[in-house]
């Protein structure tokens, strides 16, 4: 009999230690994605103190149903999945203003635009970018922030994003590549409108969503 070649998942091991009643194991495992889940709660949210809070009931709802998770998907795409749930359900929608981190200019350049900054103003130029960044991604509908931060922030694979975002993956790979475009039209100042936003929907249909 041959066996799997696929390694063992450490954080299915502590999701099971968890629903166990290991206390222990379901801190390592907050300890591990507390950090990825904020910042997902945070690109939906717009706030940091919704974000907070959304955080908090995700990793409880984690906590009582951990025996519930069935591994057809990696742990942190699970817990993305119970995060945006407990967002939905708080209704809140406000004027997003995402956090500036090191981790934009892999989405600037996931995206076509900017790069490493090599002259000796480098820092300079790097926080400017940043800055305009964060101002471009807080522009964009919910949907667009929320392919960015999952497929070049948060580095899930395209099936998970797919899973996390419940469309398909041709309707992901369009909705990313259209996300990309128009943050580097925010970026340059010329950002679509509402028709734009119109068809990007129906585009999504088509291919699935």
């Amino acid at each position: 009999m041959v066996e799997s070649l696929r390694p063992p998942d450490p954080d299915a091991a502590l999701l099971a230690e968890a629903a166990s009643g290991d206390r222990e194991a379901f801190d390592e495992l907050v300890r591990r994605h507390r950090d990825a889940v904020y910042r997902w709660t945070r690109s939906i949210t717009g706030r940091d103190d919704a974000a907070e809070d959304v955080l908090q009931e995700t990793f409880l709802a984690a906590f009582r149903h951990a025996g519930s998770f069935e591994g057809r998907s990696s742990v942190r795409t699970w817990l993305l999945t119970i995060a945006r749930n407990q967002a939905r359900r708080r209704h809140r929608r406000p004027e997003p203003q995402p956090e500036t981190e090191p981790s934009l200019e892999r989405l600037g350049l996931a995206a076509g635009w900017g790069s490493e900054p090599t002259d000796p103003e480098g820092e300079t130029s790097r926080a400017e970018q940043l800055e305009r960044l964060t101002a471009a991604l807080g522009r964009l509908r919910e949907e667009d922030r929320q392919v960015l931060v999952a497929r070049d922030l948060e580095g899930l694979s395209g099936p998970e994003t797919a899973a996390l975002l419940d469309i398909s993956l041709p309707a992901m790979k369009a909705r990313l590549h259209r996300a990309r475009l128009r943050l580097v039209a925010e970026l340059h100042g010329v950002g679509g409108d509402d028709d734009d936003n119109q068809e990007g929907q129906q585009e999504d249909e088509r291919d699935g969503t």
